[in-house]
């Protein structure tokens, strides 16, 4: 029987993630493949005597955590990972994200990476505030690198509230983008090995993140083919086996907003009758029979 495990971080809580991993589990299950849930933090992984140590050694694992040093470690002892390291440091950096998909065919907002700061009392210049505002008009969203649920991710409306959005983040790494799209509406496009197959429009009537953890709702739609194809291109270039692409309507045509190596299916799979989670095994034990994998 192939030998799975489920990676989440050590420190979840939230029920949505939770979920997300057992719905893996009982898929992977279904399929005869033993599949189990664990936690970062027990030192899977180390380096001893000047050398990677694995603890255990899995056929592969589903990786739903973003810890970048225990991904590279598991994939330089020879583990499959689902998805691989440098495709979630590429997504769970969004100005990383941003960069990786310029120039391969996908439209993206215009964007500002914020310079770095090291100190916490250092005075954000007016002409830095005013030169996000003639470079991206307003509105204009402030948004953290990292961060997940739209948590770190501001509107500005103009350069005061980007001056406040600017003092906030200003220790650390954050970027500023063009508002594309209407507040509180998105589309939430899940590509499994190169195919998308589930998509949901989210709504918030109450914020401009349409994040669902936000109070945004799903409801199931049929894309466009540009749509779709924007998702699919997205998950190509990134090297990802599982994602959620965040695409903005801009008069008919799609943005990309973000994109997520470990999206949240649960509100998707309701909406749309979509199996993901038996899409995302399928794949995964299709890529295992392949070549070891690869």
């Amino acid at each position: 029987m192939p030998d799975a495990v489920i990676l989440v971080n050590a420190y979840i809580r939230a029920p949505a993630m939770l979920r997300q991993a057992e719905r893996i589990a009982e898929e992977l299950r279904a399929r005869g493949v033993g599949a189990e849930i664990v936690k970062n933090g027990g030192f899977p992984c180390a380096v001893r005597g000047g050398e990677l140590f694995l603890a255990r050694r899995p056929d592969f694992v589903v990786y739903l955590d973003k810890d970048k040093y225990l991904s590279r470690m598991l994939e330089g002892s020879g583990v499959r990972l689902f998805n691989r390291a440098a495709a979630v440091e590429a997504c769970d950096d969004k100005m990383l994200t941003c960069i990786a998909l310029a120039g391969s065919g996908v439209r993206l907002p215009d964007t500002l990476p914020a310079p770095l700061c090291y100190y916490a009392d250092a005075e954000v210049s007016e002409e830095y505030v005013r030169a996000v505002g003639e470079k991206l008009g307003y509105p204009l969203v402030a948004k953290q690198s990292f961060g997940s649920w739209g948590d770190g991710v501001r509107l500005c409306r103009n350069a005061a509230e980007t001056r406040a959005a600017a003092e906030a983040f200003k220790l650390t790494p954050h970027l500023y983008q063009k508002f594309v799209g209407k507040p509180g509406e998105d589309y939430r496009v899940l590509v499994v090995g190169g195919r998308a197959i589930a998509c949901m429009r989210r709504k918030n009537e109450g914020d401009f993140r349409s994040n669902v953890e936000r109070g945004g709702h799903g409801e199931a739609v049929s894309l466009p083919p540009a749509f779709s194809e924007a998702a699919e291109r997205c998950a190509a270039v990134l090297g990802l086996d599982y994602c959620g692409v965040d695409l903005l309507d801009e008069g008919g045509v799609p943005y990309v907003c973000e994109v997520n190596s470990n999206a949240m299916f649960n509100e998707a799979e309701r909406v749309t009758g979509v199996n993901v989670a038996g899409a995302f095994a399928e794949h995964m034990l299709r890529r295992m029979s392949e070549k070891g994998g690869a």
